[in-house]
């Protein structure tokens, strides 16, 4: 258990970072999943749709230090590889 209040406050404030980053990561995988069931579907046009929405949630996962900048662009550029194969 920490002693000193600085740690005790650290604990405070890393319980309330893991609750906001959770929230942010789930909402990412949220848009990535919207792209992924277009794509099963086979409509192109919603799928483009998703991944549109989609790049400016990974780039701001980023931006909050939610994922590493290589894991978003290799998400990023994975879907959009299906997406353009999707005809």
């Amino acid at each position: 258990m920490a002693n000193t209040p600085q740690a005790k406050k650290r604990i405070r404030r890393n319980d309330r970072r893991a609750e906001v980053n959770g929230a942010r990561t789930g909402r990412i995988r949220t848009f990535v999943k919207k792209v992924e069931s277009a794509l099963a579907s086979g409509d192109k046009a919603a799928a483009a749709d998703a991944l549109a929405q989609a790049q400016p949630e990974l780039a701001r996962g980023v931006a909050k230090g939610v994922l590493h900048r290589n894991t978003a662009a290799r998400k990023f550029a994975r879907l959009t590889k299906r997406v353009t194969a999707l005809a």
